[in-house]
């Protein structure tokens, strides 16, 4: 039985004369994480992981998303009519093949131009290009069935002062504007809303977990404009853009702005504005794009200020060190509670969760969580984004593991730490596969390595072990951290397969990841160990600048599910010196008791 929701868009594709209809999971801004108002996918398809692509015809529905939620998305999909697409598995064809496919010569393929980022909508394109097909894409059909749509939430806009920046918007912008001029841009157009964010000092509420403001930023070398809903900018923004020459325009402007600008060869008489435009197609959306006129060059690559804000400078790397601390304390108090009271009382997945949570706001400064936390034992750890809600969750009983993945947003920055507790008796393949994970955790920390890597050239140092039990993860080693930003943030990341279009970023120092190897075993368990790395400079001599990592996260790896005899003599080294830095680093902030029990979970192997 369909999906009532597919019913009535495939009634709204028959009276627009669209035959095949995509839906992506983001926002106008290529958004990772959107807001409840741009959940086109979640609303048609029941699935509510935060990536998935979904493509309805008029007899067939598809949808593609990747390893993290196969198996959520499986049962989610259950009897709605809608097949489910495993993204990266042998003989899964890409959302464009198939929309190709399933579209008639002649046929008409349609998608929202503003939630449509621009270089996927490209390949779309050309796909209807081959089989002479139209192309609509100024219909947003969920939006003309969904009756109760939520809006955007209007939280104010607030000021994020230097002493964390550690930068001033004016600063950034001549970074950027150097940049321009050596690229030869006229004009910078970002959609991209952890950019803006950054490089005007500002945060918002406008995205659950992720304090940005939806809005557009067009620099010039004598002029930057802000494109925001005025309902969310106070007199005192006003004053603080003004003191940095920014001006704000409404939102929408931003497509009348960039159509009305005029190439550098326009007729005598005409105005000359720009002859060549720097923008991501990645972060852009399609409609945006096509406002641009033609006879202006773009620059298609990657904003500047993305590697630029990945470069955490001295302040911030301050700033998280403390951020860090207060999360390592809110995380070993919650291991300590819930290994010592499980079994003893009531605890679901939902109080775990709400008692983390409140161990981090007894820290000063503590703004919210920096994503939904993934609390969840048993099976259910088996799903990589796994989250319980109020109408599905379990009993954590003193049996097997729970996983633990959560973070926090402070004044001094982001937070993103997972543990796996043993709250009872253990297989050996359990244990087995629990210090492989660690061992994979450890392995990469310790890496020490030549400027010119990347993440690809240092993953296979945190899957060997795994890799020589048979065993993988379906993602990635680890991603960048933004600065009270996105918990995800490029270009900086672990992985060992290569992603079209995603050239490999060197690693510099004062670029955080996440390192956060695991196991995933359907049906049974789930294990991930993850801590946070700051890279730094360890020296230089006559084969170049040698980088390394040093840990930000500092809570107990379980020592209850570790096999000594699967280690090492370097690697049980790297674990009780890990362990000796978690005692030193939280014990003066711990009661007595704590510090007794942390002692023995931080003991020598």
């Amino acid at each position: 039985m369909e999906r009532e929701q597919l019913r009535k868009l495939r009634q709204k594709m028959k009276e627009a004369g669209i035959s095949v209809y995509v839906i992506p999971s983001s926002d106008c801004h290529e958004s990772e994480y959107v807001c409840a108002h741009y959940r086109a996918r979640e609303y048609i398809t029941g699935f509510t992981g935060s990536a998935g692509t979904a493509v309805v015809t008029l007899t067939d529905a598809g949808l593609w998303t990747d390893g993290r939620y196969f198996i959520q998305a499986e049962r989610q999909l259950a009897g709605s009519g809608i097949r489910l697409f495993r993204m990266g598995e042998p003989g899964v064809p890409e959302p464009g093949a198939w929309v190709e496919a399933r579209l008639d010569e002649d046929g008409c393929l349609g998608f929202d131009g503003r939630t449509m980022g621009a270089a996927r909508a490209a390949r779309l394109a050309e796909a209807a290009g081959r089989k002479s097909a139209k192309l609509t894409t100024d219909r947003d059909l969920v939006g003309e069935i969904w009756e109760d749509r939520p809006g955007i939430p209007p939280a104010p806009v607030w000021i994020l002062d230097e002493c964390w920046s550690g930068e001033s918007t004016e600063s950034k912008l001549s970074r950027i504007r150097e940049e321009m001029r050596e690229a030869g841009a006229d004009v910078h157009v970002l959609a991209d809303l952890c950019d803006i964010a950054w490089i005007l000092n500002l945060r918002g509420g406008d995205i659950p977990c992720v304090p940005v403001i939806m809005s557009f930023l067009c620099i010039t070398q004598d002029d930057c404009v802000w494109y925001v809903r005025p309902e969310v900018v106070s007199s005192e923004t006003d004053q603080y853009l003004a003191s940095c020459k920014v001006r704000r325009k409404d939102y929408g402007e931003i497509y009348t702005d960039l159509a009305a600008l005029k190439a550098a060869d326009a007729a005598p008489g005409e105005r000359r504005d720009a002859s060549a435009v720097l923008l991501d197609k990645r972060a852009v959306n399609y409609q945006l794009l096509s406002s641009i006129p033609e006879g202006i060059c773009i620059l298609d690559m990657p904003n500047p200020s993305e590697r630029m804000k990945a470069v955490k400078n001295s302040t911030e790397l301050r700033n998280l060190e403390e951020a860090h601390r207060k999360e390592s304390i809110a995380f070993t108090r919650f291991m300590r509670w819930v290994k010592t009271r499980v079994g003893k009382e009531n605890i679901t997945e939902l109080s775990a969760a709400e008692y983390l949570e409140d161990r981090r706001k007894e820290q000063d400064h503590y703004l919210g969580q920096s994503f939904a936390p993934i609390c969840a034992c048993g099976a259910n750890a088996a799903m990589m984004h796994y989250s319980a809600t109020e109408e599905q969750y379990d009993a954590i009983r003193p049996e097997g593991f729970l996983l633990v993945d959560a973070g926090g947003h402070y004044l001094e920055g982001t937070t993103d730490t997972t543990r796996t507790f043993a709250l009872g008796p253990l297989s050996m393949e359990q244990k087995r596969m629990f210090t492989a994970v660690c061992r994979g955790c450890l392995n990469l920390g310790d890496a020490v390595f030549l400027y010119g890597c990347t993440g690809y050239s240092l993953d296979i140092l945190c899957r060997e072990p795994l890799w020589e039990l048979g065993m993988d993860y379906r993602c990635g080693t680890g991603h960048g951290v933004g600065y009270l930003l996105n918990v995800h943030e490029g270009p900086n990341a672990f992985r060992w397969k290569m992603r079209p279009g995603e050239p490999p970023a060197v690693l510099e120092p004062g670029m955080v990841t996440t390192d956060e190897p695991g196991v995933y075993v359907e049906g049974q368990y789930g294990i991930r160990t993850e801590n946070e790395l700051v890279c730094v400079e360890k020296g230089q001599n006559e084969y170049g600048r040698f980088l390394g990592f040093e840990p930000l996260t500092f809570v107990p790896i379980d020592l209850d599910a570790i096999l000594p005899e699967e280690m090492n003599p370097q690697e049980r080294e790297l674990l009780n010196r890990y362990h000796r830095r978690v005692y030193e680093e939280l014990s003066p902030y711990l009661d007595e008791e704590e510090r007794e029990w942390l002692q023995v979970y931080t003991r020598e192997i």
